[in-house]
Formats: C-alpha cells, structure tokens, sequence
C-alpha cells in the first residue's frame, strides 16, 4: 500500500502543480476594439415592429352575378422600427390599395374552393405587399394576414 500511495501520491501533485502554473500563467486575452462583421450586423439589427389595421377587410366573392360568399380579413402590417406612425397616417391609402388588390383576387376566383391553399395565398401575399411598398415604400417589411375567413350565402 505504502509503495502505491508513494507512486501516485506524486503524480497527483504534479498535476494539480502543471494545472495550477499553467492557470496562473496563461497569457492575458487580447483587448480588441475590431468587430467581427458577424458581431456588427447582430449589433446592428434593430427587430421590427408589428402594426395592426383597425377595422377588417370585406370583400365580396361574387358568382353568376350575386354574392356567393364574403371573405373577412384582418391585415397587419412588419415595419421598419419607428414607423408605426408612419402607417397611421397612410391607412387610408392603404386600406384603398389593399380593397384593390383583394377585389381583383376575388374577381380572379383567388377566394373560391381551397382559398387558404398557399398556391392561392403566395401571390395574394405578394401583390399585398407590393401594393404596401407603393404606399409607404421601404418602411415595410411585409403585409401579414392575421385572420382570414369565408361566410358562404346560403341557397
């Protein structure tokens, strides 16, 4: 026993001496003021902010010359940061451009059969958002449907 704790016994203060001079004696970090590009742009990213429209979209889908169904939508709005009011004081622009296009998507049958498929929902989007950029131009990031629903008439 005594043959083993003088063989390990040293061994153990080696390590703990190696370990405690290589802790105290390691190099200081560098101070750097450089960012990395990857730092810079984390920084610099600011998250957007997320406006809501007040009164809901109604668009009437209309079949052999009468209203066969009404779809209700509430649309909000991803905008640059700080321009929230920005979108408020355009909303009645907006709301103008944005009963264009979805007329135009009822008319083209955008809102008939499997209306929330994203093969209908993709160019809905786009044509919403564009019409959102012609308005308010790069404040906005993206048109977002919060809320999408169809009544069907009965008979």
């Amino acid at each position: 026993m005594k043959r083993i704790l003088m063989i390990v016994l040293p061994a153990l203060a080696g390590l703990a001496g190696g370990a405690a001079g290589g802790h105290f004696l390691r190099p200081a970090p560098a101070e750097t003021t450089d960012t990395t590009a990857e730092e810079a742009v984390t920084e610099d990213e600011v998250p957007p902010e997320f406006v809501k429209l007040d009164n809901q979209f109604v668009v009437p889908v209309l079949q052999d010359g009468r209203v066969a169904s009404m779809v209700i939508l509430s649309l909000g709005l991803e905008v640059e940061p700080g321009a929230t009011q920005t979108v408020y004081a355009h909303e009645p622009k907006l709301r103008d451009v944005f009963l264009q296009v979805l007329f135009s998507h009822a008319n083209a049958g955008g809102f008939r059969g499997s209306f929330t498929d994203a093969a209908n929902l993709v160019p809905l989007r786009m044509a919403l958002d564009e019409a959102a950029k012609a308005v308010l131009a790069d404040e906005v990031r993206a048109v977002l449907i919060n809320d999408i629903a169809r009544q069907d008439s009965a008979g």
